[in-house]
């Protein structure tokens, strides 16, 4: 059976561009990893062929034999993939060294957290310690024993009394003196002053 052109025969085998497929391959998978879209190395509307009137070695390249090409394939595959390898292994560094920052910022703000609160618990010690200084020092001038140049007498004796100053203000009222004589009191006066008015109008009524 003949195969028919673009079927896969022996010459078309030959012609493909194994390393530009290879190149194009390595290109995508680098663009993958990074995120980004791979730029195409030929022309969209062609096949990836190789082309060898541009090859330096064309001649060599027909007469190669197809088990030292076959190697050659291989290790330029495996040097794709020792790339590859590479690229992953600066991804895992990448990551690594972002999760060792990480944790050394986490570590870096726990330490201001726990300086902030000794400074917070420092700054009320020593707030409570001036209260009691401040207290103790009210009591010590308000006590009179123990501040002797404050203790000055400057009232009598009498001052805190109950019923001091009780008469103050009776001075003006009238002298009243004590009799011992019912018709020489105050009352009887005024009641003879009375009845002698109320005897005369009845007496002139």
């Amino acid at each position: 059976m003949i195969r028919q052109p673009g079927q896969g025969g022996a010459d078309e085998a030959q012609k493909r561009d194994l390393r530009a497929e290879l190149l194009a391959a390595e290109a995508a998978h680098f663009a993958k990893t990074k995120g980004t879209t791979a730029e195409p190395t030929t022309s969209p509307s062609k096949p990836v062929k190789r082309e060898l009137e541009d090859s330096p070695d064309d001649g060599d390249s027909d007469n190669e034999d197809p088990e030292i090409k076959r190697r050659r394939i291989l290790e330029e595959t495996r040097d794709i993939d020792a790339d590859s390898d590479g690229s992953d292994t600066d991804s895992s560094d990448e990551e690594s060294d972002e999760e060792d920052e990480t944790a050394e910022l986490m570590r870096e703000l726990e330490k201001i957290k726990k300086e902030r609160a000794e400074q917070k618990a420092r700054e009320e010690a020593e707030q409570a310690q001036q209260a009691q200084d401040e207290r103790e020092r009210d009591i010590a001038l308000g006590n009179p024993l123990l501040n002797p140049k404050a203790f000055n007498v400057k009232r009598r004796w009498d001052d805190d009394v109950v019923f001091k100053n009780q008469a103050r203000g009776t001075e003006q009222k009238g002298n009243k003196e004590f009799v011992n004589d019912l018709l020489r009191s105050d009352f009887h006066k005024k009641f003879m002053v009375r009845d002698s008015v109320l005897g005369r109008l009845f007496w002139f009524d």
